[in-house]
């Protein structure tokens, strides 16, 4: 996962029955021990743990734990046969994910039929008996409108595990997004209609907080920028970009200079993300400031402060979901269609994701910048071979945001070496199926792209946030 002050916070809690204890001696202690191991396999956040439920007045207890700890995510472990009024009112008004796992794979029957007393017998039983309690739960929790999720396996089962995982990754991501200042720089690129956006929605779907910046507080940052910070930061370039020979060294150090500025905005407003555009008029500083900002912008965005162009929101805030995935997510849109690969290429002038290149980013320097004024620096890097998935944070027609993914391949072969980031990728769909199904979901043109398959977890984060999820493939 990535490094973030956010660390999600997740409740834990068993269910068991109180008249079990006196009945059948030693089961609690064992249901504990479950409940213990389970706690200390969750990785990646901070587990509040209740105990053992096994009363209302002990689920009560719970439900104010979780409350004042400010849990995102509630697992409830069902430790054996319960009551389903010990669980309602632990879970109201918070996610839960219910865990089914028995402690083995199977009772040992033989072992089982051999131990001669039935209440020793059934002691044994019901320590298996998660099951049991499952639809009863479930039951409930439908009645009650409470929305919930399922995992079945048992305590030492893989595919549980990376499915219980899934829900923690998902809940920091959450945590991360509702602890995130999106900058909004500058305007949006007149006519691109597809991108405008309503931030107000952002906020209340991911819990950012959104800060309108100036193009002048920029420009102040830029002028105090010291000859020393120019150097260093020109140093970093070297560092991160492979610099093509013709890059002018006045571009370099008007780059570098800006990058320092961005540096400075970013953490003086505490950005987490950013969406910019803007033109300035000929001659201008503005426009010096914003044909200079690419190289800076991809640093940024390496270190876990995602950068859109075209002040694409939308886009910021799936580049941003996409990071704190640890996949990284870098700013795309469709480029061509390779019908003789059966591969689609999808790139963007403008900032790419440096952490998740295949091999060393390039910097070049480029005459113009196709539909936008000016000239500089521009950065040409491929997505790093081997599996992708792309996400979009989606309008509707009713104002509702929806995220919408796929998983492919990033794979070799020729791009298009004209300084913009570019890659190949290929779908278990067909280019013609997968160019009408993602588009058919009516997203803006652009999207995210970030490595490993994580759709899984993105619909997770759906969930968790009352957002609708598609995965085209």
């Amino acid at each position: 996962m990535t490094p973030s002050d956010a660390h999600a916070r997740v409740g834990l809690f068993g269910i068991g029955l109180d008249t079990y204890w006196k009945q059948f001696p030693g089961l609690r202690e064992r249901l504990e021990g479950y409940l213990g191991r389970i706690e200390k396999k969750i990785r990646g956040a901070d587990v509040v743990a209740a105990g053992l439920v096994d009363s209302v007045e002990k689920s009560e207890a719970a439900a104010a734990l979780f409350r004042t700890r400010d849990v995102r995510l509630v697992f409830l472990a069902v430790s054996t046969y319960a009551l389903s009024s010990t669980v309602l009112h632990a879970v109201r008004r918070i996610p839960v994910v219910v865990l089914n796992l028995q402690p083995e794979p199977a009772i040992d029957y033989a072992r089982f039929n051999a131990m001669g007393d039935r209440g020793a017998m059934t002691g044994e039983w019901l320590a298996f008996c998660q099951a049991c309690a499952v639809p009863e739960i479930a039951s409930v929790f439908h009645r009650a409108r409470i929305p919930f999720r399922q995992v079945t396996g048992t305590l030492d089962d893989p595919e549980a595990w990376e499915e219980i995982q899934g829900w923690v990754d998902a809940a920091h991501v959450a945590a991360v997004l509702s602890t995130t200042r999106l900058g909004i720089l500058g305007h949006y690129y007149n006519g691109m209609l597809d991108v405008y956006s309503d931030p107000t929605q952002l906020s209340t779907a991911f819990g950012v907080h959104v800060q309108h910046l100036e193009i002048g507080e920029l420009n102040v940052a830029r002028k105090a920028v010291t000859t020393g910070e120019v150097a260093g930061k020109e140093e970093e370039f070297r560092e991160a970009f492979d610099v093509a020979a013709d890059c002018p060294r006045e571009e370099i150090t008007r780059a570098a200079r800006t990058a320092c500025a961005l540096d400075r905005l970013v953490r003086d407003r505490g950005l987490g993300a950013l969406a910019y555009y803007y033109e300035g008029t000929p001659g201008s500083e503005e426009e010096d400031i914003v044909t200079s900002v690419i190289a800076g912008n991809s640093l940024l965005t390496a270190r876990h402060i995602p950068v859109a162009g075209e002040c694409e929101v939308k886009n910021a805030m799936a580049m941003k979901i996409m990071d704190a995935f640890g996949a990284g997510g870098s700013f795309s849109e469709f480029y061509a269609m390779d019908f003789n690969e059966q591969v689609v290429l999808l790139g963007h002038d403008g900032p790419g994701h440096l952490a998740i290149a295949e091999g060393k980013p390039k910097l070049k320097p480029l005459g113009v910048f196709h539909g936008k004024p000016g000239k500089g620096l521009s950065v040409e890097m491929n997505v790093r071979h081997g599996p992708v998935t792309l996400l979009a944070v989606v309008q509707r027609a009713e104002g509702r945001l929806a995220l919408l993914a796929a998983e492919g391949e990033s794979v070799p072969g020729p791009i298009l070496e004209i300084g913009n980031t570019n890659s190949r990728y290929r779908f278990s769909l067909t280019v013609k199926e997968f160019v009408d199904a993602w588009s058919s979901q009516g997203p803006a043109h652009h999207c995210a792209i970030g490595t490993g398959h994580v759709a899984s977890r993105i619909r997770k984060l759906a969930s968790l946030l009352d957002l609708e999820f598609v995965q085209v493939c």
